[in-house]
């Protein structure tokens, strides 16, 4: 798991550690079973690896101001 996650590093993520548990941020290091995730007010989040039950990664879609047809 952990090597897969470093291939993730750089990216910005969506992490579920369970029903209630979800972080989004950027992935900034992986090691020793944890994961460092950067969310946008640079605050950085430790979670353990062995906790994550679902890792997707984020699209970021670029929204346009005006009317919406």
């Amino acid at each position: 798991m952990e090597d897969f996650l470093k291939q993730l590093m750089g990216k910005r993520v969506d992490v579920s550690c369970g029903a209630s548990a979800a972080f989004r941020g950027d992935v900034i290091d992986v090691k020793n079973g944890v994961l460092f995730l950067r969310d946008d007010d640079e605050n950085v989040a430790y979670i353990v690896v062995e906790k994550i039950a679902v890792i997707t990664e984020v699209r970021e879609n670029s929204s346009r101001p005006g009317f919406v047809i």
